[in-house]
């Protein structure tokens, strides 16, 4: 495998100022007590294809405020090249072990390429989690200010992988960028706020198996309980039942939205900017029953990453004497991921 990339090395700070719009008063009703009426033990499924954009905002605000999570349909990917895609992650993980860590290395922190079976493990847990994975970057040129952080792609030779899921990729990125402008509306914003924020950000997309639980997981479960690291999470095949998410009062809730749809959720790095107005939900994958586990699951979300050299302040209408800043201090994206990297073992200290 290649070994002359390291993730260990310094983003270099872009000479471009990041200019963000200005941010109009914010709107403390819509976060009061008793404003959402919405179930929680039905998660609604929302429409993109809203033509009313303030009301898409509410509506999706309403959701990421209740539960940290949104189930949503219409959101334009390509049915083909979502189909093309599910065939080569299927083809990828079928190949042999050593077929697969021709992509792994430990250099990179699991940042690009394959990530072995019983690898990362959620903060704070006791087991490893049972799943396999493959990491996909954004390509950026490699005298960009952004190199230090955005390692180049390593791609599997398999036909036509590389193409779909550069392609695939570009088109998460589109639909995340939606979602983030319906979730400025939300919070009094500008629609374009987040633009600036995310562009060339350091997203991952994540190929996913979970192999066939054959006899005692020993404890073990597909994905133990985490929150994620980025600003937000879309997530293909969330259909295959075992994904759930945790409610106040400590009960699992399961999460899954109609077929083709995306399971959607705040990241720790959006709830840190939102001063926890948007809270970054707990959410798991547990292990399937009967038949159900003697069969893979597959599933790929869209980590959606701010610029690795922007720097993560709270947003002054998120803090009030009831809701004091919790994050006085600013701290660059990339140092978050690195703090967040060695906590769930990818990174070592």
């Amino acid at each position: 495998p290649p070994n002359h990339h390291n993730y260990k090395r310094r983003v270099r700070t872009s000479s471009a100022k990041i200019v963000l719009p200005l941010a109009a008063p914010f709107r403390w009703q819509a976060f009061k007590a008793g404003s959402n009426t919405l179930s929680m033990t039905h998660m609604p499924v929302i429409s993109l294809r809203s033509g009313d954009a303030d009301a898409l905002g509410q509506q999706l605000g309403n959701s990421f405020q209740t539960y940290g999570f949104a189930t949503v349909v219409d959101h334009g990917l390509d049915p083909d090249l979502v189909a093309k895609a599910w065939a080569l992650t299927k083809q990828l993980f079928e190949q042999s072990e050593p077929e697969k860590m021709m992509g792994f290395d430990t250099a990179l922190a699991g940042q690009r390429g394959y990530t072995p079976f019983k690898t990362e493990i959620a903060k704070g847990a006791d087991y490893h989690d049972l799943k396999e994975f493959w990491h996909v970057g954004r390509d950026v040129a490699p005298d960009s200010p952004l190199a230090g952080s955005m390692l180049p792609n390593i791609w599997p030779d398999i036909p036509e992988f590389k193409e779909t899921f550069q392609l695939l990729f570009a088109e998460m990125d589109k639909v995340g960028a939606r979602i983030l402008s319906s979730i400025a509306r939300y919070l009094d914003l500008p629609a374009d706020w987040f633009d600036p924020t995310i562009e060339d950000g350091n997203s991952i997309l994540r190929l996913l198996h979970y192999p066939p639980i054959a006899g005692d997981a020993e404890g073990c479960i597909r994905a133990g309980a985490h929150e994620d690291i980025n600003l937000i999470t879309l997530l293909l095949g969330a259909e295959e039942a075992g994904l759930q998410i945790l409610r106040p009062d400590g009960s699992w809730m399961d999460v899954s939205p109609p077929q083709g749809g995306l399971a959607v959720n705040v990241g720790d790095m959006l709830q840190r900017l939102t001063n926890h107005m948007l809270p970054s939900t707990t959410h798991r994958v547990v292990n399937p029953t009967g038949d159900r586990s003697r069969f893979s699951r597959y599933s790929m979300p869209f980590f959606l990453h701010l610029r690795s050299d922007f720097p993560i302040a709270t947003l002054p209408q998120c803090v009030s004497a009831e809701n004091p800043n919790r994050y006085p201090d600013p701290i660059l994206a990339d140092d978050y991921l690195r703090e967040r990297l060695i906590e769930i073992g990818l990174l070592k200290a």
